[in-house]
């Protein structure tokens, strides 16, 4: 099974893959009339996805053009570090077609996501954080530990690495998929998108097509106050204090040289979005709007309204709530009740 834009999916779904993609798109109407904006603000579902997160799309892609050119045998193992939300992909993709799957994650993401990777059959191999990290947190360093690690288990095992960091298959899933699905969605209305990277592959896929479409779209790059790399090179400022924050999958103070996926060329703008208002904005989109996002959504959210505020005011600006909040209940992200 391909990715396909142009189909809708199936009435009844022959597999799991057949549910990835199509995901809504929701107009923020509530949020935008309780703070008084001007414009529009949408938010594309990917929560909708099955495995709860925007990397579905990435997971099915990469291992369909693996499968597709043979570097990616029947019954082989696939090794991959991630976040959680590509392992999920990775998982449930690889459970479907038939491939062991090992996932590789710093124990500095939350334990949800592991146990979500594990429950869908991955083996799921955890690597310490470093002595001064603190847990909640990843950093880019940590990071390396992580991708040091599957490295070696990709040797041990003889597996095929999924490489999310740098198979353009990343970029091509948003390219061919989330994009049009926005453009279209949005009755072509789109002026502004935005985009947290982590790996960079919605960034530079989603903003390559709606500027195919129309080149006076402008795309921002979303980084977490203190871990600002794209903006300091883009701007020629110096603005990295640490890579910590608590926006996890996003902003591992990763340069251009560690993102190749990144095409600087499409960044119309930097902005910086803290901890702080990540959670009062996933806070405010799920109380306001019933629509329960992550760390990164909260992010995307915090820096559209501010746009709204300022330089973009009366425009519509589109965004990804990239996965499910369901992720990070054992965080900070939403209140205990008890």
């Amino acid at each position: 099974m391909t990715m396909n834009q142009t189909i809708s999916p199936p009435s009844i779904a022959s597999s799991v893959i057949d549910l990835i993609g199509h995901t809504p798109l929701l107009d923020l109407t509530r949020i935008v009339r309780k703070l008084g904006l001007e414009g529009r603000l949408l938010a594309k579902c990917e929560m909708n996805n099955p495995g709860l997160s925007k990397k579905d799309r990435v997971a099915l892609a990469m291992i369909d053009a693996a499968r597709r050119d043979g570097r990616l045998r029947e019954g082989q193992t696939v090794v991959e570090m991630t976040s959680g939300n590509t392992g999920t992909g990775l998982a449930l993709v690889c459970a479907a077609l038939g491939h062991p799957f090992v996932a590789v994650m710093s124990r500095g993401n939350t334990p949800e996501r592991a146990a979500h990777m594990h429950a869908l059959g991955a083996e799921v191999v955890l690597v310490d954080q470093l002595p001064q990290s603190v847990p909640g947190q990843v950093t880019g360093e940590d990071l390396k530990e992580v991708e040091k690690a599957a490295d070696r288990i990709t040797v041990e095992r003889n597996a095929f690495r999924a490489g999310q960091f740098s198979n353009e298959a990343n970029v091509l899933a948003h390219e061919s998929t989330t994009g049009p699905e926005l453009w279209r969605q949005s009755g072509e209305s789109i002026e502004v998108y935005l985009d947290c990277p982590g790996t960079a592959g919605s960034f530079t896929g989603v903003a390559r097509f709606l500027k195919s479409r129309n080149p006076a779209i402008r795309c921002y790059v979303v980084e977490p106050q203190g871990a600002r790399v794209l903006a300091e090179r883009g701007e020629d400022c110096l603005c990295v204090d640490s890579a910590g924050h608590k926006i996890q999958g996003a902003g591992y103070a990763r340069t251009d040289d560690d993102l190749p996926l990144f095409d600087r060329t499409l960044a119309d703008g930097y902005l910086t979005v803290t901890d702080d208002q990540a959670i009062e904005a996933a806070r405010l989109l799920a109380r306001t709007e019933g629509l329960m996002g992550g760390y990164s959504t909260g992010a995307h959210l915090a820096a559209a309204i501010e746009l709204l505020r300022t330089t973009e005011k009366g425009r519509t600006i589109a965004f990804l709530a990239c996965d499910s909040g369901l992720k990070y209940l054992s965080t900070d992200l939403f209140e205990s009740i008890g």
